[in-house]
């Protein structure tokens, strides 16, 4: 936990400039809790900090994932310039925290990028100061803007040194984008070509991560269309790992990995211990209307196994779509999966996202199923933004439900204990405990990923898991009194006024 949570920040006596970099967020529980132990943690601040001189700026990073909203009000007047970035339904938190500096400090410069700003490019310009675009290279040239080109770095490196989050495990990053298409995916929408990084910055990007057991590539698609590139980052691992920079690697790679046993002999070799996969369904046809045809080329079940087999945990997401299939396929596809002992569980679930600027939020547009008065803050996963086949009342009960897999555990326990049976000579203590965890990931999220969610479980407001009616957050009420803020802001009770429990369930109902 930064220092800052718990104390007031010093003025700094040093002439370099104060830089702040935050990670965004706004928890999908809607209560402003901590997630130290979510897995994988962020990683854009350490690379965009890499993008300032150390010489002739001071820099600091905070994520609210891992600690919690930024409230420090020292903290948030420190910096001459304030380095935002985040998730697309995290925008609203970009606006919090610039409003806060800004009360502090009015001459702050505001800097904003992520998925939602290049979204929503022309909104941004009226709130930031810089609103990047590109990728997060453009920051140098926002600072040579900003404060000439002696306060950017010359060459861009993670910095580690400042990711009091991640403990444990080395974040790299090998490859950018993707070559594959899915209609929902944010890089569909913004159209980049699948890159591959020079194999010395990615041997430089391990060296400046320090020696850790664990090392994990945040590439969007470690795999990738290069195979060549990807045998040659093979090689590099080899090398490395006997160097003792690290013992064993984790990646995410898309479906088309796996048709291959060559390529997951050669990641085993490597010490290759677990991989991601975006499953998202195990109904092909579902998966071809999505566009995403490299999941339909080898069935699931074998998929999954065959990586088991190989000694690598397999780790996958799966996506509940009620806007085209009822709640008793969804249903039979999760008791299908809770009944099939030889593939893992998924690592967790999520309703299907119109994000903005995709193929598919388009298509939900020109098809008007996105519900009325749908913010963007709503686009978190678990609340319900479209129209479904079911009667609405009927989805809300079953996505209360599957939040946290009621109905369902004592299948994911008699899976959990078969599951262990029939790998447990084919994967490691550490993989099976992986295993282990899935289940329980499932059944008490919040509990597995928060040290203070079990207060806030204690005390949650009711929710309507609608977005037309979803009462908006805690964190939408001004964290201090305090500078600039106008009075009827200050005054407005956003969390006092909202609508009664049998007023949203009527109104829940109503649109259904």
């Amino acid at each position: 936990m930064p220092p800052s949570i718990s104390f007031a920040i010093a003025p700094s006596l040093s002439p370099r400039k104060r830089v702040l970099v935050v990670n965004c967020y706004i928890d999908y529980s809607r209560e402003p809790i901590r997630r130290p132990t979510k897995f994988p943690q962020a990683v854009g601040p350490i690379f965009l900090a890499g993008a300032f001189s150390r010489d002739r700026c001071e820099v600091r990073c905070y994520d609210e994932l891992a600690s919690g909203p930024l409230e420090n009000e020292s903290l948030l007047g420190w910096p001459d310039m304030l380095v935002l970035t985040g998730l697309t339904h995290c925008f609203d938190r970009l606006l919090h925290l610039t409003a806060y500096a800004r009360t502090k400090n009015p001459k702050v410069i505001v800097v904003a990028g992520g998925p939602a700003v290049r979204a929503l490019p022309l909104l941004s310009e009226k709130f930031f100061d810089y609103s990047c675009l590109g990728d997060i290279e453009e920051l140098r040239q926002v600072i040579d803007a900003a404060w000439g080109d002696s306060y950017a770095a010359t060459q861009m490196r993670p910095r580690f040194d400042l990711a009091y989050w991640i403990k444990y495990v080395s974040h790299v990053e090998s490859t950018r984008y993707c070559n594959f298409h899915c209609s929902f995916c944010s890089l569909t929408g913004e159209g980049h070509s699948y890159q591959t990084y020079d194999l010395e910055n990615i041997r430089q990007q391990v060296v400046a991560a320090g020696k850790r057991r664990k090392l994990l590539f945040v590439d969007n698609n470690f795999y990738g269309n290069d195979r060549e590139h990807f045998h040659r980052r093979i090689d590099l691992l080899k090398e490395l790992r006997a160097a003792g920079r690290f013992r064993n690697w984790a990646a995410l790679v898309t479906n088309d990995f796996f048709n291959k046993q060559e390529n997951l002999t050669l990641a085993k070799e490597s010490g290759c211990e677990l991989l991601f996969s975006g499953v998202e369904s195990f109904d092909s046809v579902w998966l071809k209307s999505f566009n995403k045809l490299q999941n339909t080329s080898l069935p699931q079940v074998e998929m999954i196994s065959r990586c088991l087999n190989a000694g690598i945990i397999f780790c996958y997401g799966l996506m509940l779509d009620l806007t085209t299939r009822t709640i008793a396929d969804v249903r039979r596809e999760l008791e299908f999966i809770t009944g099939t002992p030889e593939i893992s569980l998924p690592a967790f679930i999520t309703l299907s996202i119109p994000i903005l600027g995709t193929p598919y939020f388009y298509e939900c547009l020109n098809d008007r199923t996105i519900l009325p008065e749908t913010k963007l803050r709503d686009m978190d996963g678990i609340t319900i933004v479209q129209k479904t086949l079911d009667p609405i009342d009927e989805v809300v009960e079953f996505v209360r439900d599957v939040e946290q897999f009621r109905g369902l555990r004592g299948r994911i326990l008699k899976h959990t204990m078969r599951f262990c049976q029939l790998y447990k000579s084919k994967l490691n203590p550490l993989q099976i405990a992986i295993g282990l965890e899935q289940g329980l990931l499932l059944s008490a999220h919040t509990l597995m990923t928060s040290s203070t969610g079990l207060g806030w479980l204690k005390q949650r407001r009711q929710r309507t898991f609608v977005s037309t009616t979803e009462p908006i957050d805690q964190l939408y009420t001004p964290a201090f009194k305090s500078g600039n803020l106008t009075a009827d802001l200050v005054n407005s009770g956003l969390l006092k006024h909202r609508t009664a429990p049998a007023q949203i369930d009527r109104r829940a109902a109503a649109i259904a």
